[in-house]
């Protein structure tokens, strides 16, 4: 059974600072690439940042200069360390696995930036 279990969300205020970290479980990891995605109220899921198997990266406009993904193969967990949040990082972050074939969601950890 395939898992995706994020963790890390929380409320911070403007200027502050989270990790969000995602556990997997059920697939052989190492060969998956790996995102983070967010949907806020109203709005479409979007990407936020992903990492290749591989270990190359991307991210959106939005996050770029601020948030960094990262990747553990030994512990199967993908991180989001998001720096400088602003209120509009206000969402749902999932993360996501992504391999030849199959594509796998998390259940999503609500991170919250306000005062």
């Amino acid at each position: 059974q395939v898992q995706l279990v994020e963790s890390g969300g929380a409320l911070v205020q403007p200027g502050g600072s989270l990790r969000l970290a995602c556990a997997a479980s059920g697939i052989r990891f190492s060969i998956y690439h790996m995102g983070w995605y967010r949907q806020a109220p109203g709005k479409q899921r979007e990407l936020v940042a992903r990492i290749s198997s591989g270990g190359g990266t991307n991210y959106s406009d939005s996050a770029k200069g601020r948030f960094t993904i990262s990747r553990d193969n030994a512990e199967n967990t993908v991180y989001l360390q998001m720096n400088s949040l602003k209120p509009e990082d206000t969402a749902v972050y999932y993360c996501n696995a992504l391999g030849t074939v199959r594509n796998y969601w998390g259940q999503g950890t609500q991170v919250t930036v306000s005062s």
